[in-house]
């Protein structure tokens, strides 16, 4: 308040201050401060849960199924009704910070008591999770138009924070009448929550349904990022959309902006060699302290400049070393024979060698941790791996191993993968390689 004491502005604008100053809003209207664009009303129907559950309800939009929880049995009540498994987090929360996706009653009751303090003034959110394609959409509104700038498929599925996720422009594996719903959906929510600026939705797409995940009345880390592509000034529409200018008198038609040629990715940037204590696997909270664009003609091309330019590793052959939990043992074996027919050796933990092997795949074993001298880590120190890809598995012990595994890796400057859909690009990257020298 002592900066609205000196400078005495007409109003504040909220929208470009990411989550922080969208919370601030209320305690500045509190304080007699105008909030310009999106009321603060309109703002709080996004942000709370019943209020936004009953405004998608009103303009006949689907999200996942879902409840506020203010307590440890109403949540685990709420979990057994819609089914297992669920994304839980606290409301009103800054980059995923306590969002976990939980499989059973038990992990549930442990992130109840120890990971939040639910109550009537903190509730918790309670959503069922679709293992589907997520897409990012942002928008500028006036409260007539509605400019869609562009959509963004993410590479890793619904589950991976929006800031962690690669996301690629413009959207290559989604059909017209996705696109045509996601464009209906994104005017329908910019003109019911009566949004005057920028807004930034996320959906996912489950067995052929449009689904809302959430809507942010507000700028999102993609606005410069699609700003640069598109050519389209978000910020500075927004603004003037804001201080009541009209976007068609700007130039602008509703609906999507044509796309531009070519294929661009946005590539995360992480900072794990710094933060030593951080585990490195990929959830609903955010771990990425940046992101870069990779341009070119072919999404394969991009997604190579961008992870080179994001300072990771993309080694065209080697080893690999795969230690998964036994739900993505499937996934991995299909991966594992592509990169075995590319020309990659194949290690594996005892379990997951044997399930590779069952399925044709030639695979050595890489021993747990303490048990054999061709360990994973002695493995991973050695120089031994190219690649580790490292799913999470519950349980104390496999817990400790999989973060010191991922650790290791870090320090060893060893690419550890952590999301299957993240192998499966990089595995596509070096595929198109592998065809390019053999057609030479």
């Amino acid at each position: 308040m002592n900066i609205i004491e000196l400078e005495k502005p007409k109003g504040v604008v909220v929208q470009f201050g990411g989550q922080t100053a969208i919370n601030l809003a209320d305690k500045l209207a509190s304080h007699g401060v105008q909030i310009l664009g999106t009321s603060l009303e309109d703002l709080d129907r996004a942000e709370n849960r019943d209020k936004f559950e009953k405004a998608l309800q009103e303009m006949g939009i689907p999200q996942p199924k879902g409840r506020t929880s203010t307590s440890k049995e109403e949540a685990i009540k709420i979990a057994n009704e819609i089914g297992y498994p669920v994304l839980v987090r606290p409301s009103y929360v800054l980059g995923g910070r306590a969002m976990e996706i939980v499989y059973a009653e038990a992990e549930l009751a442990h992130y109840m008591e120890h990971a939040v303090d639910a109550s009537p003034e903190h509730p918790v959110l309670v959503d069922k999770y679709m293992v589907g394609k997520e897409i990012e959409v942002d928008a500028i509104c006036d409260g007539e138009t509605v400019v869609i700038p562009g959509i963004m498929e993410h590479i890793e599925r619904a589950g991976v924070h929006s800031g962690d996720s690669i996301a690629v422009y413009p959207p290559q594996n989604i059909s017209q009448s996705e696109i045509d719903t996601l464009v209906d959906y994104t005017k329908r929510l910019a003109k019911g929550l009566n949004v005057i600026g920028l807004m930034n939705i996320q959906y996912v797409l489950f067995e052929g349904n449009v689904y809302v995940i959430e809507v942010n009345p507000r700028s999102s880390r993609t606005v410069p990022f699609l700003s640069k592509i598109t050519e389209v000034p978000m910020a500075n529409l927004a603004t003037k959309a804001i201080l009541g200018q009209k976007l068609k008198d700007l130039g602008y038609e509703n609906g999507l902006v044509p796309n531009k040629e070519g294929v661009f990715v946005k590539v995360p940037v992480f900072s794990f060699s710094k933060l030593t204590k951080v585990d490195i696997s990929l959830g609903p909270e955010m771990k990425s302290t940046g992101e870069v664009m990779g341009k070119d003609t072919t999404l394969e091309k991009a997604l190579y400049k961008g992870l080179v330019a994001a300072g990771r590793k993309v080694p065209m052959h080697g080893s690999i070393l795969f230690t998964v939990a036994d739900k993505h043992k499937q996934e991995a074996a299909d991966l594992a024979a592509r990169f075995h027919e590319v020309g990659f050796r194949i290690w594996a933990t005892e379990g997951t060698a044997k399930f590779f092997e069952e399925k044709g795949i030639p695979c050595k074993i890489g021993y747990k941790i303490g048990e054999e001298d061709v360990n994973l880590i002695d493995l991973i120190q050695k120089g031994k791996v190219q690649y580790v890809v490292n799913t999470t598995t519950k349980g104390k012990q496999a817990e400790r191993d999989g973060f010191q595994i991922r650790r290791m890796s870090v320090e060893n400057g060893v690419p550890c993968l952590t999301s299957m859909d993240t192998v499966e690009a990089i595995l596509k990257v070096i595929e198109s390689m592998s065809f390019k020298m053999e057609t030479m």
